[in-house]
């Protein structure tokens, strides 16, 4: 260990963390002595961003160790939280056996002090702090692969007394995890305590992998159920806290996941741990919607406060409209909610609106927001003559950002119907608000008229190219007229930088566009692979030939996001390459979803992918 004192010996000017130059550490370390306690806690979050930035550790993250060290013994508080630094400084896999071991890596130089200073520590497995006695116990798991034999031996003996003899079932739970670090292996499922029940499961479940055996899955049900009430909940290598690494091995088997987020249910959804599990699912598997939205409907009368059941019907909402059929019984719970006056109205009526029960109109009708005028556009486009001016007041009354947006995606689904609300686009135009979703609404359905001309020319004169390029747009699919629309694109996809954004919205234009083609054929073979998607989408729009696009889209398509766009390009022109078939078979059945979800889309990206893959496969 080193004490302060030692600080200026060290020549952090020429170490780096991931702000640069280290010569802060010393100041920051010289603070966790400190007596008033936001100080300490300041600078354990400084040293977080800095020698321990988002998981990445650098050449100051080693020589800090023999410092923490000694606060750890000597500081006046927050020891526990100066352990776990410590503990994820040397975070690394166990698997991995090159990482520590790599000559020069900064996670080999952080482990091997961290190795020297342990058995200074070792007495914090004594303390009488249980936080402090859990975080010990997370930096001897972080090196016990790396310790020399004499002070392996001492530190795996404290750990197996704290296995045996300490008096908090938690404690002992996280002595058995590290006791396998050192290559023990306990058989513990007959334990009186319920802690240690449930890590020997989870490091059974990590061991042998899925399918589950029965008498595991019933440990973790069983013990699993309910949190320890300790905020102390530290994490172990490679996780975020216990409970997310054990719905992580849960969603590794649908149907263990299932049943223990059906049992931990039935016994009260402690924590919203059942319905939260079950939500998880959905998020990693494909078409258990209807087991998992029995259970979030099985887990509302269960929750303790607005918000767990704000989540439950979140979960609902955001996956309603993949049952076939929503039964009564879950449509008439999402309608008794979807009346209150609670802040759980808003997520029930989503989902009841979703759902196209036809109550849900009358509920909207009496209290209209952005995304459920936006849902109700898709589930009723029949009642636009009382949804649109709905939409309309609310543009009016200065609807900006997501929530105009919404608005604007909603009037987008009536088509024609739509065009009453052209005087509150025209003033988003003017006003700036949502300004390039309602360029494009005004050039889908709107009317030719000298102010709506007048509003899109002074638009495509903006400095924002998003809306230069929407404006000019709207301009031709009104006018019909193409030379506003290429100068514009003409300077936007000779600008420096990604232009995938502008190629991706000149197709409109069609054919029109063919006077680009020489600055967007050489973006055929761009390096950049988003460019590449959007250029060849937007050559075949222009000439109608597939002959070059197909090529450069098969080459692109994966279960990634630009790979989807390929996808959908490719269903778009209609071909799809023999080769690639095999790969639309592993997207249209693999029974695991490829791409997550992403915030604010109306279609979840795996439904897609599933759907354009069979969609493709189809085709002769």
């Amino acid at each position: 260990m080193r004490s302060p004192a030692e600080l200026d010996h060290v020549p952090w000017h020429d170490l780096t963390h991931a702000y640069g130059p280290a010569a802060d550490v010393p100041e920051l370390i010289r603070a966790l002595y400190a007596d008033d306690d936001d100080t300490v806690e300041e600078a354990i979050y400084e040293l977080y961003g800095n020698i321990h930035h988002q998981g990445t550790v650098y050449p100051a993250s080693a020589p800090a160790v023999p410092f923490l060290a000694h606060a750890v013994l000597h500081a006046p508080g927050r020891r526990d939280e100066v352990l776990m630094l410590l503990a994820v400084l040397a975070d690394h896999d166990p698997e991995d056996t090159e990482s520590p071991h790599w000559s020069g890596s900064s996670v080999a130089a952080i482990c091997a002090e961290l190795a020297r200073v342990l058995p200074d520590l070792l007495p914090c497995l004594g303390d009488p702090e249980r936080a402090v006695r859990r975080a010990a116990l997370r930096v001897v798991a972080a090196v016990a692969g790396l310790l020399p034999a004499e002070w392996r031996a001492t530190a795996e003996h404290r750990v197996e007394e704290l296995y045996t003899t300490d008096p908090l079932a938690v404690v002992r739970a996280d002595a058995l995890v590290v006791l396998t670090r050192f290559g023990r292996e306990v058989e513990a499922y007959d334990s009186p305590f319920a802690e240690v029940r449930l890590a020997a499961a989870m490091l059974a479940a990590e061991r042998s992998g899925p399918p589950y055996e029965k008498r595991l899955v019933d440990v973790l049900a069983e013990d699993g159920a309910e949190p320890d009430p300790g905020t102390d909940d530290f994490p172990w290598t490679g996780t975020w806290s216990s409970d997310e690494h054990l719905t992580r091995l849960l969603t590794r088997d649908v149907d263990a996941g299932l049943t223990v987020a059906a049992r931990w249910i039935e016994a009260g959804d402690t924590g919203s741990r059942g319905s939260w599990l079950g939500a998880q699912i959905l998020q990693t598997w494909r078409d258990r919607e209807p087991e998992v939205l029995d259970l979030a409907l099985a887990a509302l009368p269960h929750q303790r406060d607005a918000r767990g059941t704000a989540r439950c019907l979140t979960t609902i909402s955001e996956w309603i409209e993949r049952l076939p059929a929503p039964g009564a019984e879950l449509r008439d719970t999402l309608h008794r909610y979807a009346r209150t006056e609670e802040e759980t109205a808003a997520p029930a009526l989503l989902a009841l609106v979703r759902s196209r029960d036809p109550r849900a109109l009358e509920l909207v009708l009496r209290n209209p927001g952005p995304e459920t005028l936006r849902a109700a556009a898709t589930a009723f486009p029949e009642a636009a003559d009382r949804l649109v001016p709905l939409v309309r007041r609310a543009l009016a009354d200065g609807a900006t950002g997501n929530e105009a947006i919404a608005l604007i995606d909603a009037l987008a689904q009536f088509g024609t119907a739509a065009r009453p609300a052209q005087p509150e686009l025209l003033d988003c135009l003017r006003t700036r608000r949502a300004a390039v979703v309602a360029a494009r609404q005004v050039g889908r359905g709107g009317v030719v008229t000298p102010e709506t001309i007048s509003l899109l020319d002074e638009a495509v004169r903006s400095s924002d190219p998003s809306l230069s390029a929407a404006a000019a747009l709207a301009h031709h699919g009104l006018t019909g007229e193409a030379d506003p629309a290429l100068r514009v694109f003409e300077g936007l996809l000779s600008a420096q930088g990604p232009v995938h954004w502008h190629l991706g919205s000149l197709q409109p234009l069609g054919s029109a566009a063919a006077p680009l083609l020489p600055l967007i054929e050489p973006l055929l073979t761009a390096r950049y692979e988003w460019t590449r998607m959007a250029a060849a989408e937007a050559h075949h729009k222009v000439t109608g030939s597939p002959e070059r696009a197909v090529p450069v889209l098969a080459a692109l398509v994966g279960s990634t996001p630009v790979g989807l766009c390929a996808l959908r390009a490719l269903a778009a022109i209609g071909q799809v390459p023999e080769e690639l078939r095999p790969t639309l078979r592993s997207f249209a059945f693999s029974p695991l979803r490829l791409l997550p979800a992403i915030p604010f889309a109306e279609v979840h990206p795996d439904e897609e992918l599933r759907a354009l893959a069979r969609s493709l496969l189809s085709l002769a």
